[in-house]
């Protein structure tokens, strides 16, 4: 994929170098949020609800982007023969979403408390959307619980919870100011992320989470942290480990205010995944013919297959 420093991408920003026609414009696909059956919920009593939040969806349109939601394709309404592969397919990169803790099981550890158990089947539904876009060597970009899993698909692991496991933590999550709880971070110097905000050394943006890596995985590197703690705040996937693009922030960019200048401006990130999206389309890579050997391979692996089978 072409390095394009910043000043590169503000002469040609995705909205201006993409068509404007349906066929020419990227087609984006977006992680869904899990409701499950609630007997006790008056509407929708009893159902599982697969859903995206509103902003990130018009975070990817604000650059033309087409987003398309990745239904769950098991579950006990299936029907069909879809397969998340064929989305992989079709589409030219996915954005995997905010939202529910990770099981600790999906990274090989107990609850430490009931309220940090997490979602354990969209855990099976977002392993198995990575590992469909790996295989499709399609790009991959995580947000706050996006990041977590893309860590933990790759062999990594989180911390539980960031105050209880973390030395000398600061708040990451507060419940009662929500998205406008925000702290600083470190670019990482020589980072991709750092290439797209040239001259800045540090920043401020929202902080919206109480899990986060603990140890990164494999062949990935750390683009920011988090001050004064050190949390890993932005991964991604060394060019020299992977065949396609895999990043991820711990913060949402979608959040961001549009024209404010007190956080961090979401622009420069959008642009980089949806240029890696536009490279991936007109270069292709093709499938991979192997198992892509880094997504967690435990028992759970054959629910995966039959995500990716059905």
């Amino acid at each position: 994929m072409p390095v394009h420093p910043r000043t590169a991408r503000l002469t040609r920003r995705p909205e201006r170098a993409m068509s404007q026609t349906v066929s020419g414009r990227l087609k984006i696909g977006l992680s869904a949020c899990f409701s499950h059956a609630d007997a006790a919920r008056s509407l929708f009593t009893n159902k599982t609800l697969q859903y995206v939040e509103q902003s990130i969806a018009h975070w990817l349109m604000s650059a033309g982007a087409m987003v398309v939601m990745v239904p769950c394709p098991t579950g006990e309404t299936a029907r069909g023969d879809t397969k998340l592969s064929h989305y992989a397919e079709w589409l030219d990169g996915v954005v995997m979403h905010g939202g529910a803790d990770v099981w600790p099981g999906s990274y090989g550890e107990v609850p430490l408390k009931d309220a940090w158990i997490g979602d354990r089947v969209r855990d099976l539904y977002d392993l198995a959307l990575v590992e469909a876009f790996e295989q499709a060597g399609k790009p991959i970009f995580g947000v706050c619980r996006g990041l977590q899993l893309i860590n933990v698909a790759f062999g990594g692991t989180l911390y539980q919870d960031i105050e209880a496991q973390h030395p000398n933590a600061q708040r990451h999550r507060d419940p009662v100011t929500y998205d406008q709880n925000f702290h600083e971070i470190r670019l990482t110097q020589g980072s991709r992320l750092s290439m797209l905000y040239p001259g800045m050394a540090t920043t401020r943006v929202n902080s919206i989470h109480h899990q986060g890596v603990k140890d990164l995985a494999p062949g990935f590197e750390v683009d920011a942290w988090s001050i004064p703690d050190h949390v890993a705040e932005a991964i991604r996937r060394r060019a020299d480990r992977g065949r396609s693009y895999i990043a991820a922030t711990q913060w949402h960019p979608e959040f961001h205010k549009y024209g404010a200048t007190d956080t961090l401006d979401d622009t420069a990130i959008l642009e980089d995944f949806l240029w890696a999206c536009a490279t991936a389309k007109v270069s292709p890579r093709g499938p991979l013919r192997t198992a892509p050997g880094r997504i967690r391979n435990r028992a759970a692996r054959l629910l995966r297959q039959a995500l990716l089978m059905r």
